[in-house]
């Protein structure tokens, strides 16, 4: 069996991804962190029963057992769990995002000694909406590109990591552009890419590029309809760098053979 921990136990992924942990033959919670709840058992927070494992504080990293370690939690959280999986050899699945450059500089660093699989979205879903955004870019160019995303009233950062990812893969094919983030006043358009974010209600996440030329437009959009599709996601993730020996940077293109 594959032993996980799971950081942030208690939250909306956390439970999910604990959830999936139970119900999979290869996998086996054997730690489970969190700054709320501590002292329950994580699977009855999951609503999946006793399994025996109690979330203990995020503050006790240092007790790191395991041979993978699933963090979707905040920044700083998933930076103290990859110094941790650096110091005791623990592989890592990283879903959290909102990372300042200087974060993403030292993650980098940690991923020259431990695996680390991270990426912004999990869902398989996803990444293949970014491989069709690529594909278009590649047909499209010279269209304009606005990007729109929509998630719940309580996601942190804006706009999502699959937002950015998405203008990532399109700057590689067109070039770099400017990204802007919002239009006030007299705006008129140039070679950049918008990126807007909402927020509202319960939506889990919805994604659609636009590419927009004279007389015409495509759209391609990707809707979750769960969380689930981002937790089983993470669940493939966590087998396949179960694998995985060399130290290195890894992504859901690397889990899914694309």
């Amino acid at each position: 069996m594959i032993k996980v921990a799971v950081n942030g136990a208690a939250g909306r992924m956390g439970r999910l991804i604990v959830k999936n942990v139970s119900e999979d033959g290869q996998l086996e919670l054997v730690q489970a962190f969190d700054v709320s709840r501590i002292g329950e058992d994580a699977g009855e927070v999951a609503g999946v029963g006793k399994l025996g494992v109690a979330i203990t504080s995020a503050s006790d990293l240092e007790k790191l057992d395991a041979d993978i370690v699933i963090d979707f939690s905040v920044p700083d959280g998933a930076l103290n769990v990859l110094r941790a999986a650096k110091d005791k050899g623990v592989k890592a699945v990283v879903g959290t995002t909102g990372f300042t450059q200087e974060q993403k500089e030292e993650i980098e660093e940690i991923s020259k000694d431990i695996p680390i699989v991270l990426s912004p979205n999990f869902s398989v879903g996803v990444n293949v909406f970014w491989k069709l955004i690529e594909r278009a870019a590649e047909l499209l160019k010279g269209y304009d590109v606005e990007i729109v995303e929509i998630h719940h009233r309580f996601k942190r950062d804006a706009p999502s990591g699959t937002a950015l990812k998405a203008a990532e893969v399109i700057k590689r094919v067109i070039g770099e552009r400017e990204t802007v983030f919002g239009r006030e006043g007299e705006a008129l358009r140039g070679d950049e890419i918008g990126v807007f974010a909402v927020r509202g209600g319960d939506v889990v996440g919805e994604h659609t590029v636009y590419f927009i030329g004279m007389g015409e437009r495509v759209e391609i959009t990707h809707r979750a309809q769960s969380r689930e599709a981002f937790s089983r996601g993470a669940i493939r993730a966590a087998r396949w760098i179960a694998e995985v020996d060399k130290p290195g940077m890894y992504s859901m293109d690397d889990v899914l053979g694309l």
